[in-house]
């Protein structure tokens, strides 16, 4: 496996890449690849992994060599947002760019995390408008599905995160934005959520995108987790490949849960499309190449 794709190495084709540190785990070649295949796009989807601080010589390396646009997973996302000379509007929204291409001479960001994310749920038959949803975390990966999630017009989003200060400046940033879609847009702290006198009601949608996920504890106390869920819930951890706590601890409670496999396969087809044309829509199958990944 080639951590270091050189475009000027795959001449006739145009090549992309995923760039991140650490790397070599990721699926995104396997998925892009695919798509790749079932629209007939001749391309090159290879690995590129940049030093801690050295994203923005890697990406612009990249693209001075002929690299046409590359996807950008932790920890760079930030970097990414800066080194985009044209950012979409979600992406500026988001504070984050997950994905990169060269157009007329400029690098343009976008972010198509919150779009995988709602795709993925859509798909799994999750209703999302009218709903109550709950979102752990107040960093960058709820930050980048915050407007997404809000666009579907969910009776109320709640905000929780262990520093409650964390989630206030979040609500801030999407005040605006929830008041137009007439969204209640609540912040809490993970202990209120413990307390039935203020949080009395449970959730239709739990999306974990805080980073406990991955350090095999789960954001919420047991006393919490039977207080948000009951059997009509579904929990979401963005952590994908294995069966996080706060999973175990939503079907304790008799709930539904996914990992987030589903919105990697999807954050990615946006960015394909992006890439490659939207004409192409109806050529690719991200559920297919989901279901591949899952066997």
């Amino acid at each position: 496996m080639h951590l270091d794709t050189d475009p000027s190495q795959f001449s006739g084709l145009d090549v992309y890449a995923v760039v991140g540190h650490p790397i070599s785990h990721s699926k995104s070649p396997q998925i892009h690849t695919q798509f790749a295949q079932q629209s007939k796009q001749a391309i090159h989807y290879g690995y590129l992994e940049a030093p801690l601080d050295g994203f923005i010589q890697t990406a612009k390396a990249f693209f001075t060599a002929g690299g046409k646009g590359l996807n950008v997973t932790v920890p760079f996302k930030l970097d990414a947002k800066v080194f985009a000379d044209i950012l979409t509007p979600r992406a500026e929204l988001a504070g984050a760019v997950n994905t990169l291409w060269l157009q007329s001479g400029k690098i343009h960001g976008d972010n198509t995390d919150g779009a995988g994310l709602v795709r993925d749920l859509l798909a799994q038959g999750i209703r999302l408008q009218d709903a109550r949803i709950l979102l752990v975390g107040a960093g960058g990966a709820a930050r980048g599905v915050l407007g997404p999630l809000l666009d579907q017009k969910p009776q109320a989003l709640v905000i929780a995160n262990r520093s409650p200060d964390k989630a206030q400046d979040l609500g801030k940033l999407f005040a605006e934005k929830a008041k137009m879609q007439n969204v209640d847009l609540l912040i809490r702290s993970l202990d209120e959520l413990e307390n039935s006198a203020i949080t009395n009601t449970p959730f239709d949608l739990v999306v974990n995108a805080s980073a406990a996920g991955l350090t095999d504890e789960s954001p919420l106390s047991d006393q919490a987790a039977t207080n948000i869920f009951t059997p009509a819930s579904f929990a979401y951890d963005m952590v994908y490949g294995k069966s996080t706590p706060l999973m175990k601890q939503a079907i304790y409670c008799g709930a539904r849960v996914s990992d987030g496999l589903g919105m990697l396969v999807e954050q990615a087809a946006d960015a394909f499309l992006i890439w490659r044309g939207s004409d192409l829509s109806a050529q690719i199958h991200p559920r297919s190449v989901l279901a591949q990944l899952r066997s």
